[in-house]
């Protein structure tokens, strides 16, 4: 499989993950025993694990596409969008793992004043700044991704926008209705699927000529992209 198909890949599953997180993470009110329940299910450390899955994943699409399309931009979109993949990755970790303790021990013991330590980590200022300031970045990378990818000519010119914009509403469904951020999550799969199937088709359309020279599909691509570029200058 090559470059193209790889980066595809990336963002299709990583849109995915993002669905499958919002839509299989239980949802209950967190300040009782039945949040506590929730947060203890193995549901919840799926769901968390999966997002922090597609954040690695639509990070590393994001390489892929400066690797695929050669635009001098991208790159700096990639390194944007791992230093926030990395800031928040943390925070997910004990969203996932150091909830799921404190939900077992308040249902085993039947002590919801346990609860309260969520908030305290949730909220924390080292801890809330760090994974603010990572989904901001993420935010960031994958618009200069989607600005880029309009640029190029080599993709249909809107084929990053709806990926962007989900990133960009990241922070805001965290206060939505379970509804919203199920909603927020498809909107997530859509954009991750929508760029794959445009690779994915691009590529295609390359394969046939490249066979026919010396050059590869990923490479008639790149071609395609960074001539796009070089003419938009």
């Amino acid at each position: 499989m090559n470059r193209a198909r790889l980066t595809a890949s990336a963002f299709a599953a990583g849109g995915v993950l993002f669905l499958l997180y919002q839509a299989a993470r239980p949802y209950a009110d967190e300040t009782t025993l039945e949040g506590a329940a929730a947060m203890a299910s193995p549901s919840w450390a799926a769901a968390h694990l999966a997002a922090s899955i597609g954040f690695v994943l639509v990070s590393l699409g994001i390489l892929g596409l400066y690797l695929v399309l050669g635009g001098r931009r991208l790159l700096p979109a990639a390194v944007v969008a791992w230093l926030g993949a990395g800031l928040t990755l943390p925070y997910y970790g004990a969203e996932t793992f150091g909830l799921q303790v404190i939900g077992a021990r308040a249902v085993r013991d039947r002590d919801v004043t346990l609860i309260e330590l969520v908030d305290q980590f949730r909220f924390a200022p080292a801890a809330v700044t760090v994974f603010a300031a990572g989904l901001v970045l993420l935010a960031v990378g994958v618009v200069m991704a989607a600005v880029e990818i309009r640029r190029s000519g080599a993709l249909r010119r809107w084929s990053g926008l709806p990926l962007a914009v989900g990133f960009a509403l990241f922070i805001p469904q965290f206060y939505g209705s379970p509804a919203v951020r199920i909603a927020h999550g498809a909107l997530l799969a859509a954009g991750g699927l929508w760029l794959a199937y445009d690779l994915w088709r691009a590529d295609g359309r390359a394969t046939a000529p490249a066979r026919t020279t010396t050059g590869t599909a990923t490479e008639a691509l790149a071609g395609a992209g960074t001539a796009a570029v070089g003419a938009a200058r």
